[in-house]
């Protein structure tokens, strides 16, 4: 499997992420390489039919995996991040206060992104409760 993704075995790297994002620092990239291989691993592990959904898809695998990446990005950032869902301040009798979406920058995927790799379908199957055929 090495050498058939642009960085091994992760599905993207990060000329792919800041294609579809922003130019990063040397310190953003470091970390963002560590993320990328994180979340291939994730995909591999939770989506097991990962290789017939490239083939059918080509890219499908890396783009999620940039997409996991970003979000654990955004909740380091120094400011408010875009993974805030509620801002509050205090300033004499007013507050201010942050709440965010993914505040230890955990990898993850989101209800979408499972629904395109497969994982969490539902699958409808019979069973015959009778010994012999039906």
């Amino acid at each position: 499997m090495a050498g058939t993704y642009p960085n091994g075995d992760a599905f993207a790297d990060v000329d792919m992420l800041e294609a579809g994002w922003h130019e990063l620092t040397d310190e953003e990239r470091s970390r963002a390489q560590t993320l990328l291989e994180r979340a291939s691993r994730i995909i591999r592990a939770d989506c097991p039919d990962w290789r017939e959904l490239e083939a059918d898809n080509p890219g499908i695998c890396g783009d999620i995996c940039c997409e996991m990446v970003k979000r654990a990005m955004l909740s380091g950032m120094d400011g408010i991040p875009a993974g805030v869902t509620q801002a509050n301040s205090t300033t004499g009798p007013f507050t201010d206060g942050y709440t965010f979406a993914n505040p230890a920058g955990d990898l993850y995927m989101t209800t979408a992104e499972k629904h395109r790799l497969g994982i969490g379908r539902q699958h409808a199957f019979s069973i015959t409760m009778c010994g012999g055929d039906p």
